[in-house]
């Protein structure tokens, strides 16, 4: 599987994803460009992990996660995290 583009299942839906696939910054009232690749991932998986959502988020919106499992992680699921574990 490559990641430039790809398909990912989210909150029952299909998204495309992958580096190649232009988009906003999903954070409310954001209009950043970016890709949905995994660099602009909350979350390690694709389509949201125990920790992230699956959102892609500009480098605004996105934070180093509390601990290496987790990855990097949108402000909502980064309160989560660090509340629970």
């Amino acid at each position: 599987m490559g990641y430039a583009h790809y398909i990912v299942h989210r909150d029952g839906e299909q998204i495309e994803a992958g580096y190649d696939v232009q988009a906003v910054c999903e954070e409310p009232g954001c209009t950043e460009s970016i890709d949905r690749g995994l660099a602009y991932l909350c979350g390690e998986m694709p389509g949201g992990d125990e920790y992230g959502c699956g959102g892609y988020f500009c480098g605004h919106h996105l934070f180093i996660g509390p601990n290496t499992h987790t990855g990097d992680l949108c402000v909502r699921c980064l309160k989560t995290a660090t509340t629970t574990g």
